[in-house]
C-alpha cells in the first residue's frame, strides 16, 4: 500500500482526500523522504480540500496510435497516426493562441465554473455538479470552494504556508516558460533547482503530477500553459489512446500516462481530453471506485467558464 492509500484511511470517517489534498501530502511525504537542508512549510492535508488538483495521467515512453479524425471538408473520416508528443504540442501551440494575457491583482480572485458527471459503469443514473469556486489570487483572503457540490469557505494562506505546484500569481509568475526548465523547477519544488542534474526514473511520475496540477489553473500566466503542455510531452511514457471519443460534444482524442508497477499511476485512469481537429484542451476523464460504495463509476470533468473578479460571488 502506498503512502497515499494510507493516507485514505487516515479517518473511516472523513470524505475521500481530494486531489489537492493528496498533492500536498505527496509532496509533505516527499520532502521528508529527501530530508531537506531547510524546513519546508506547506499546507496541512484537511478534511476538506484547498484546492483542487487534477492529475493527467502519463507512463514509459511516447507511442503513436491510429486515431480517426475529419477531413477538412468535415464529409469523410480518415485515419492518421499521431502521438502523444504530436498531440501535447499542438495543445501548447493552441493555448498560445487562444489565451488572452491576463494579470490580476493581488486582491482578486480567480473564478472557476467546472462540469463533473459520474456515469456508473454498467449503466445506471448520472450524477451531475456544477462547482463554482472562487480563489484567492494571493492567497492573502478567504476563498470560496465547491467540490462535488460541497461548499466551503477556505481561510486564507498562514506565513510560510504555500501549495505546490504554487498557486499564488505572484510564484506562478516566476516559473519558466522555457519547458525543460520548467521540468526541473516542479521536479525539485521549492528547493534550488539543480539544472544540471539529470533526472531519475523514478521522479517522473511525480513531474508528470505536478505539471498536470499547474495545467488544472483555470487561469496562468500568459505561456506557462503551453510550456507545461510542452514538458509534458517530453515525459517518458505519455500515451495517446487509440481511436477516438466523444466528449462534450467533440471528437476527442485521450492522452494518458501509465506509470511503472506499483507506482499510484500504474493502471493508467485518468485520461486528458483534446479536440481531434485543433487539440483544444477539453477535459479530462477518470475510471475509479466510491469509495464506501464499490460502485466503479467512470467520472467526466470540464471547466466551462473562468476568469478574474474582485469578489467571491462575482462572475466574469
Amino acid at each position: 500500500m502506498n503512502e497515499i492509500e494510507l493516507l485514505r484511511e487516515w479517518d473511516a470517517d472523513a470524505p475521500p482526500l481530494t486531489d489537492g489534498a493528496r498533492a500536498r501530502a505527496r509532496f509533505r511525504l516527499q520532502q521528508a523522504m529527501q530530508a531537506p537542508a531547510a524546513p519546508v512549510s506547506v499546507s496541512g492535508v484537511g478534511r476538506r480540500p484547498l484546492l483542487r488538483i487534477a492529475v493527467a495521467g502519463v507512463a514509459a515512453a511516447a507511442v503513436t496510435a491510429t486515431v480517426v479524425v475529419t477531413q477538412d471538408t468535415g464529409t469523410e473520416p480518415r485515419t492518421r497516426t499521431v502521438s502523444a508528443t504530436t498531440v501535447l504540442r499542438g495543445a501548447a501551440a493552441e493555448a498560445l493562441r487562444t489565451e488572452k494575457p491576463v494579470a490580476p491583482r493581488d486582491d482578486q480572485f480567480i473564478y472557476t465554473k467546472e462540469v463533473i458527471e459520474r456515469r456508473p459503469v454498467g449503466g445506471g443514473p448520472v450524477k451531475r455538479w456544477v462547482d463554482e469556486s472562487w480563489s484567492s489570487v494571493d492567497g492573502s483572503k478567504r476563498s470560496y470552494v465547491s467540490e462535488l457540490g460541497h461548499k466551503q469557505w477556505v481561510p486564507p494562506f498562514k506565513k510560510g504556508e504555500s501549495t505546490w505546484p504554487p498557486t499564488q500569481w505572484s510564484k506562478l509568475k516566476k516559473l519558466p516558460l522555457d519547458p525543460a526548465r520548467l521540468t526541473i523547477v516542479l521536479r525539485d519544488g521549492p528547493l534550488k533547482p539543480d539544472f544540471g542534474r539529470k533526472t531519475r526514473a523514478d521522479q517522473w511520475g511525480s513531474i508528470q503530477f505536478y505539471l498536470s496540477g499547474l495545467l488544472r489553473n483555470s487561469v496562468l500566466p500568459k505561456g506557462l500553459r503551453s510550456a507545461a503542455y510542452k514538458a509534458l510531452a517530453a515525459v517518458p511514457g505519455v500515451q495517446v489512446l487509440p481511436g477516438r471519443t466523444e466528449f462534450n460534444g467533440h471528437s476527442a482524442i485521450g492522452v494518458r500516462y501509465v506509470g511503472p508497477s506499483g507506482t499510484p499511476w500504474e493502471d493508467g485512469r485518468r485520461v486528458l481530453l483534446f479536440d481531434a481537429k485543433t487539440y483544444q484542451y477539453l477535459g479530462l476523464r477518470e475510471r475509479t471506485e466510491i469509495k464506501f460504495t464499490k460502485r466503479v463509476v467512470e467520472q467526466s470533468q470540464y471547466i466551462v467558464a473562468s476568469g478574474v473578479v474582485d469578489r467571491v460571488f462575482q462572475r466574469p
